[in-house]
């Protein structure tokens, strides 16, 4: 008898039906590793259906408080808010929009609710760049740019953020955050820090949602100067030992499956708890193919998700939260 043949045998041993499988698995996805983000938009009236995202709206102020109590009931406990906000300006933003939506959800939702809320200036800024820029309109100004983010971080978290997440990758940002809440007695509000936001071409979808396109007359025309370039990792590792040392809670990689190599690199390097941001090309593209039948929708989604839990993350930033109840018990059946 072939002793090789039989000790290959032992593999499919293991994946005959259902229930060894479950007993042997390694990772696991649950509804409490996700994070559903939602938009909520000054100025409009009625939700509004984002191109590519199917089941995600851009929400009005009233319909913001429907969509959560929905989620709530379908099992969805943490959100990632972003405000849009109708006032646009280059210096000295307003950011009682989102300030005040803040207020609402926790007064609404309370402990119930986590809420993190994203802190970044591109909503803000009438040429859509996510910071301040100088007056020949091709830099984007650090300072002044951390100063505005600092500002935006404190009013979010004196509304009631349970966690500040900044996303425009200004160098010092965190630290300043860090000081400003520390100094305003919030020493408890989270910091998760978008630490290795790659300059991306799959966030599409997400800045039609959130109105961050760069757009105007200005020099500048895209974010290659303050995201990191996908062609240079090594910034993805200095960029988030950074923020870490300046205070960052959580740590993230974004976007998730053309960085699986860098969240599965850093989170082995840097021991902090790691999100990863499933971003609006990510799951549009899933569910494109899921609409040409070329692939099962919810087997499609929890695949992906396993592969972020299985390159290290612990957080998921998806989309598809509020359907991962129903998601998960199809693919586990």
């Amino acid at each position: 008898m072939d002793n090789t043949v039989n000790k290959g045998l032992s593999f499919r041993r293991l994946r005959q039906n259902p229930a060894i499988r479950e007993l042997t698995k390694e990772i696991y996805v649950l509804g409490e590793h996700l994070i559903q983000p939602c938009f909520v938009v000054d100025g409009i009236n009625h939700r509004e259906p984002v191109p590519g995202m199917n089941g995600v709206f851009r929400e009005s102020s009233d319909s913001i408080l429907q969509q959560i109590e929905t989620d709530v009931e379908a099992g969805v406990r943490k959100f990632l808010l972003f405000g849009v906000p109708s006032k646009k300006s280059t210096r000295n933003l307003d950011f009682s929009f989102t300030a005040k939506q803040i207020s609402e959800i926790k007064r609404r939702f309370g402990k119930d609710l986590f809420l993190a809320v994203d802190v970044c200036l591109c909503s803000s800024t009438e040429h859509g760049q996510c910071g301040v820029l100088n007056d020949t309109g091709d830099h984007v100004e650090n300072a002044e740019t951390v100063d505005e983010l600092s500002r935006a971080a404190l009013q979010y978290a004196q509304a009631g953020a349970d966690c500040i997440a900044p996303s425009d990758m200004m160098d010092g940002r965190v630290g300043a955050i860090r000081a400003s809440l520390d100094k305003a007695g919030l020493e408890q509000t989270i910091i998760m820090s978008y630490s290795a936001k790659f300059n991306s071409r799959f966030y599409g979808p997400f800045r039609l949602a959130a109105d961050s396109a760069p757009k105007g007359n200005v020099i500048l025309k895209d974010r290659a100067t303050y995201q990191i370039d996908p062609a240079r990792p090594t910034d993805a590792l200095v960029s988030s030992i950074r923020d870490s040392d300046e205070g960052a809670d959580i740590l993230m990689v974004k976007p998730g499956l053309p960085y699986l190599d860098i969240l599965a690199k850093l989170s082995k390097e840097i021991p902090r708890p790691w999100a990863v941001y499933e971003v609006s090309g990510e799951y549009a593209a899933i569910e494109l193919l899921a609409e040409k039948g070329l692939i099962n929708q919810a087997a499609g989604h929890v695949e992906a998700w396993t592969s972020f839990m299985r390159a290290g993350a612990s957080i998921i930033i998806t989309y598809g939260a509020r359907y991962a109840r129903e998601w998960l018990k199809q693919v586990n059946q």
